[in-house]
């Protein structure tokens, strides 16, 4: 029972305080108008969402960062070196996407941080990821209970986080294009990965995660259709790499490819599509990512979401059962 209520407190806490930060932070940012850029090769329908404030994954962050601090500093939850390397890689990647948004909305663009200088911050947060995680004793084998696999990496363990965090970010960053759709489907994932990291045993990060849950619903009153905030870079970096570094902490890495399918899905049809125009010249699908694709077939954008968010879920319950039961 303590637990329970120890996860609806989560919730509820992450819930009201991000609902009272987007009440103050939404006419702020537009005070000093720090608006969103449109792309010139999407369609009509999102041209006029140019200038919507972006920047707002400041209204989850914030929140989250600050619940569970206070959690620690009252002992409601203990301390560990896994919460430590949570909270680097939270903070360390939505610092990364605030740059980015920043220089991209003094430059007047959406060209921000290059991608050798984004690399460069996402090798130094691995890095630090990879020392407290050894330094703390932490397994370097890559384990899948249910297929059998058990393979000791060593060294090359650090790559694989690096190789997780990067995919993880830049997939939920690729998705983040339509109304709710990135906080949705974050959202459902978390759920799924709170609920695995307290049936495993990482009551911290379930507790982490719940917290994260009740702020992105908090966010989605502002960013469902129509949106009257983005998430930006400084939201869609930071909730990717997190998302990968709990599937590492609670050894679910393979689990992360089945609750974040929508996520994987969304950036493997940014590849084929790559490749498939280097090969035969032409495109496979009418725009990437694969929701683009939707809106050229004359979808209706909060439809699409519905669907993604129904595939998400879908694959999320999916994800508790491969990861926990199977």
């Amino acid at each position: 029972m303590l637990l329970l209520t120890k996860a609806i407190f989560a919730i509820m806490i992450g819930f009201l305080s991000s609902t009272i930060l987007g009440l103050f932070l939404i006419p702020v940012l537009k005070k000093l108008k720090i608006g969103q850029k449109i792309s010139i090769f999407v369609g009509d329908s999102h041209r006029k969402k140019e200038g919507t404030p972006t920047m707002g994954g400041l209204i989850f962050i914030v929140p989250t960062i600050l619940a569970i601090l206070f959690l620690l500093i009252t002992d409601k939850v203990t301390y560990t070196s896994n919460i430590g390397i949570v909270l680097l890689v939270f903070l360390g990647y939505a610092s990364i996407g605030f740059l980015d948004d920043f220089l991209s909305i003094r430059k007047g663009n959406n060209e921000g941080l290059t991608a050798y200088q984004k690399l460069f911050m996402q090798v130094l947060i691995a890095i630090g990821f990879f020392y407290i995680y050894m330094k703390n004793g932490g397994q370097t084998s890559f384990v899948v209970g249910t297929l059998g696999i058990d393979i000791e990496l060593g060294w090359l363990y650090g790559l694989l986080i690096l190789f997780v965090l990067v995919g993880a970010s830049n997939a939920v960053n690729l998705t983040d294009g339509l109304d709710g759709l990135a906080g949705g489907l974050s959202a459902i994932a978390f759920i799924a990965f709170s609920l695995i990291s307290l049936m495993v045993g990482f009551e911290d990060i379930g507790i982490f995660s719940l917290i994260l849950v009740g702020s992105l619903l908090g966010f989605l009153i502002y960013n469902t259709h129509p949106a009257k905030i983005f998430m930006g870079d400084t939201g869609s970096l930071s909730l990717g790499a997190v998302m990968g570094a709990i599937a590492i902490l609670t050894h679910r890495e393979l689990t992360l490819l089945v609750v974040a399918g929508i996520f994987v899905i969304e950036t493997l049809t940014v590849i084929i599509q790559t490749i498939w125009v280097q090969l035969f010249h032409r495109k496979l699908f009418l725009m990437t990512p694969l929701h683009h694709h939707f809106e050229k077939l004359g979808w209706v954008e909060t439809d699409i979401v519905k669907l993604f968010w129904v595939a998400g879920l879908v694959l999320a319950m999916s994800g508790i059962i491969f990861g926990v039961w199977l």
